[in-house]
């Protein structure tokens, strides 16, 4: 079943040309054969009628013979038309060099007759005593009827092909605004929701396309809302957070030494995770309606190395292994957005990877982020889920789920995609993340 529009169309506009041409050079060899019959029927009335008075002539000048005399040919010669001379008692009295008395029946009627093999005509004069009888081969109406067949078929032979081809031209240029308009949709960037142009489309596309429009506002206003309910929840909530996290912490500096004091400190904790989770929402809500691409290509290795050494003070590690390549890394990437993207990948690898394993953060010449720690293999079900929000591992490790959903949507946002890998390449064990085509102006 062909599921191509233009397949389709040309493909019905060429079934319907065969059978047009089919039965136009059926109904054309039909006018053919019957114009062919009436022109020798009358050619061969013609021929009886000129030829009754000259064998008359001919039959009074000669002396009466007992046998029918053959018309000796002028020279050799095959002959299309034959004929025969008969008296009123069926003798035959003349007759051309090649007649076979065989093919002419007796006792025939003034007039048109037919045999199996023949087309005759009878044509009496003298009042009946004389007949004239003319024959043609029925092979040879039907040679000329394959002819005239064949040249009503040769054109169609040349013109059926370049009608098909026509028709796959005009199928296809008509369908162009609707491919312009479908590669339209497919180049627009994943967060370009602005309305569609119509130019050039048919009458019967501009409502699709007007659905289109219709459907991409609705949906726009829909993600703006969410995205700014998402950045202003967590922008709105940092404060309280943050003056009872103050208020925890005195509380625990006046309490020390007694059993409120462990109370506080759980207290702190909740409350720094929350204090972590409203970054991570402002940071996914960035990612998801930011801006995320810069007007000019910058070099990304000095963001890279900032976040690293800051990952390495906050998290007081030393397992931290960075490799950068000599030359620029250039990138459209606004270094903000690089810089949450590489953050959140690193401390992934940091809070979920083996204790005391180095953890490699490699960026390549061709501009290939990876960030490989060691640990466990993750399966690969989950491996599939986790670069949604709130997906997490089977992990004891504290944390929001948010990391690598937060990178995840930074990657699609320029065109690229994030790939987790476990077992890490190369390795039997561990886990990779990386993030390529963050060179020349590409992301």
């Amino acid at each position: 079943m062909l599921r191509s529009l233009q397949a389709r169309l040309a493909a019905m506009l060429a079934v319907g040309l065969a059978v047009l041409s089919l039965f136009a050079a059926t109904a054309s060899f039909r006018v053919l054969r019957e114009e062919i019959n009436r022109m020798s029927d009358s050619a061969l009335q013609e021929t009886a009628q000129r030829l009754v008075p000259l064998a008359v002539m001919d039959i009074l000048d000669r002396d009466q013979q007992s046998s029918a005399e053959r018309i000796a040919g002028v020279r050799t010669h095959g002959e299309l038309l034959t004929y025969i001379v008969r008296d009123q008692t069926g003798e035959t009295i003349l007759q051309s060099h090649d007649a076979n008395p065989a093919v002419f029946p007796a006792a025939l009627k003034p007039g048109f007759a037919s045999t199996d093999t023949h087309r005759l005509y009878t044509e009496t004069v003298l009042q009946g005593t004389v007949s004239l009888t003319i024959a043609e081969p029925l092979a040879a109406r039907h040679r000329a009827g394959i002819e005239a067949a064949l040249a009503v078929v040769r054109p169609l032979v040349l013109l059926v092909p370049l009608g098909l081809i026509g028709a796959w031209l005009i199928v296809r240029s008509g369908l162009r605004p609707i491919r312009r308009f479908c590669d339209g949709i497919a180049a627009r960037g994943r967060d370009d929701l602005s309305p569609l142009g119509k130019a050039g489309l048919a009458i019967e596309i501009e409502p699709i396309a007007d659905s289109v429009n219709d459907l991409m506002q609705r949906l726009n206003r829909a993600l703006t809302a969410e995205r700014s309910f998402t950045a202003n929840s967590a922008h709105e909530l940092r404060t309280p957070i943050a003056a009872a996290l103050a208020q925890t912490q005195r509380l625990i500096s006046e309490a020390q030494g007694t059993p409120i004091e462990k109370r506080a400190r759980n207290v702190e904790t909740s409350l720094r995770t929350l204090v972590r989770l409203s970054e991570k929402l402002m940071q996914l809500a960035r990612a998801e309606g930011g801006r995320i691409l810069a007007d000019t290509p910058q070099d990304v290795r000095p963001v890279l190395q900032i976040v690293v050494e800051d990952i390495r003070r906050a998290e007081r590690s030393n397992v931290l292994h960075l490799k950068l390549p000599e030359q620029a890394v250039l990138s459209r990437i606004d270094p903000d957005a690089f810089a949450i993207l590489a953050r959140n990948l690193i401390e992934n690898a940091v809070r979920h990877g083996s204790d005391a394993q180095p953890i490699r953060v490699l960026l390549s010449d061709e501009g290939r982020l990876s960030v490989i720690n060691r640990g466990s293999v993750v399966p690969a079900d989950t491996l599939s889920r986790l670069n949604q929000p709130f997906e997490r591992g089977v992990t004891t490790v504290e944390g929001s789920g948010l990391g690598l959903a937060i990178a995840n949507a930074i990657a699609q946002a320029g065109g690229a995609r994030l790939t987790l890998r476990s077992p890490a390449s190369g390795m039997p064990d561990g886990f990779e993340a990386s993030v390529e085509n963050l060179r020349n102006g590409e992301f």
